[in-house]
């Protein structure tokens, strides 16, 4: 009689533990969605808000920053940097074949380069190296029928630039070459879309 006893209070005590897990993860979700952008300069924003409040100015102003320059090489194996795309707008994203979320973002990344590819740069770095390969990259471009161009950072220049640590990760760059905002991790074509409008 105990045994059985001990045996439901400790399903009882499973279940609640289970559900505790699911509603904690339910409400810790609602502000950690992977698919937000990070604006680049709201967290200035928000230092130099609290700043005014407390010194009574009104405006508080957005401090851009200059997306750092880097070396690369099309698919040709020419040398490109990213300053030399400066002059219109910029969607960089960092890839690479083995990367599932990176597969599953690449259609709606085509879909607007197909879209916008004459007002907006669509640069797809390769992470080329480890692995890696070029081989590899170029098959699977070649496969799923991508013509947005690639680059590939062989040297990794890019990826230490950018500090890229977690694949996807995606940059929106303004014509002026400031970034605007990043995303770390596969987006949606909604969000992608988002991106693209702070950019225009």
């Amino acid at each position: 009689m105990s045994k059985k006893k001990n045996i439901i209070i400790l399903v009882l005590a499973f279940v609640l533990l289970v559900g505790g897990a699911s509603v904690l993860y339910t409400q810790l979700g609602k502000n950690d969605t992977p698919d937000r952008l990070l604006i680049q300069g709201d967290q200035n924003k928000k230092d130099n808000e609290s700043q005014n409040e407390s010194s009574g100015a009104d405006d508080a102003e957005q401090q851009l920053t200059k997306a750092p320059d880097f070396a690369v090489y099309d698919s040709s194996g020419s040398k490109v940097n990213l300053s030399d795309y400066i002059g219109k707008p910029i969607v960089l994203n960092f890839w690479a074949s083995w990367c599932g979320p990176c597969q599953s973002e690449m259609p709606d990344f085509h879909e607007k380069y197909l879209e916008f590819g004459d007002e907006i740069h669509f640069l797809m770095v390769n992470m080329t190296g480890g692995r890696e390969t070029l081989s590899s990259a170029k098959a699977f471009i070649a496969e799923k029928g991508y013509t947005f161009p690639v680059l590939y950072d062989t040297d990794s220049d890019a990826a230490m630039t950018y500090s890229v640590y977690s694949l996807p990760t995606t940059y929106f760059i303004d014509a002026e070459g400031y970034l605007i905002a990043q995303a770390t991790g596969a987006i949606s074509a909604e969000t992608l879309q988002r991106g693209i409008d702070m950019i225009k």
